[in-house]
């Protein structure tokens, strides 16, 4: 029987790729091909592959290497966006895109909590301080601001967002939202959130700003000059859609100038950050 599984390209094992676990579970179904073992016979391992694992965003969707893959069925992605694949074009080849939607959703809303947190209460700062052997006193600044009582805004309130306010209402604060459509009576009610017609109106209003939108045409730069300048000067970013959702220039200008007290990134573009005023 092992000899009828079907073959799949994956990028490598290791840190930089597929953990040697997963590897475990994928080589019970599967025969498996790293990017650097096809490369080196794209002839002899390109006919025989019928399904592509991407995690990572590798191995990357390329013309050069589809046209490399005739029997190709399937892109799996591991993750929920697929902003990465060109669906369409994938998709003439007769292959099919697939994603994992929801399977990170507990732990995004968790990060976009503890960004906040650790922001507020300067919890990496105090960090530094607390084990550099020069520190004689704990200066007051270290204090932080207040989350319990604050405005939370949630840009997009898909199922993560929504998460993200389940998880501030433990906090009481004040929830507002700006979406593409908005929820139900019952799912504002539910967590206590107010709807958000204009983003102007959120941005005005918010102590804390979470980003939480998929990376579209339409969302790319979506936070820039004049969305910062609406915030508040003791307003904090939180991002945990896309790195390529802010306009990180911007950002830069808008923490030197104080145009806003902080910002609490998950994602940068690109990942990890060159030696860049951002970083």
């Amino acid at each position: 029987m092992a000899d009828n599984k079907p073959w799949v390209l994956i990028s490598e094992i290791g840190d930089k790729g597929f953990h040697e676990d997963v590897v475990d579970i994928i080589n019970q179904h599967f025969h498996i091909v790293c990017l650097k073992e096809f490369l080196q016979n794209p002839a002899l391992h390109g006919p025989k592959i019928q399904g592509m694992f991407m995690w990572n965003f590798s191995p990357a969707a390329e013309p050069s290497l589809l046209s490399c893959l005739p029997s190709l069925k399937v892109i799996a992605n591991g993750g929920v966006g697929i902003d990465h694949l060109d669906v369409p074009y994938i998709n003439s080849f007769g292959v099919k895109v697939t994603n994992t939607p929801g399977v990170v959703s507990d732990a995004t809303a968790d990060m976009a909590m503890a960004l906040l947190l650790a922001s507020a209460r300067t919890v990496i700062e105090g960090h530094l301080i607390s084990v550099d052997s020069k520190t004689t006193h704990v200066p007051q600044s270290l204090m932080g601001v207040e989350v319990t009582g604050s405005t939370l805004g949630i840009i997009g309130m898909g199922h993560i967002g929504y998460k993200v306010a389940q998880r501030s209402k433990g906090f009481n604060m004040r929830i507002l939202y700006h979406n593409r459509n908005r929820r139900s009576v019952e799912d504002e009610q539910a967590v206590g959130a107010s709807y958000c017609e204009k983003l102007d109106d959120l941005l005005k209003e918010s102590d804390f700003v979470v980003v939480v939108v998929n990376l579209t045409p339409d969302t790319t730069g979506l936070i820039s000059h004049r969305e910062l300048s609406l915030m508040k000067p003791t307003g904090t970013l939180v991002n945990v859609s896309r790195g390529l959702v802010v306009d990180q220039d911007a950002l830069v200008k808008a923490l030197m100038s104080g145009t806003i007290r902080a910002a609490a990134l998950d994602v940068t573009h690109p990942e990890p950050l060159p030696r860049y005023p951002l970083f």
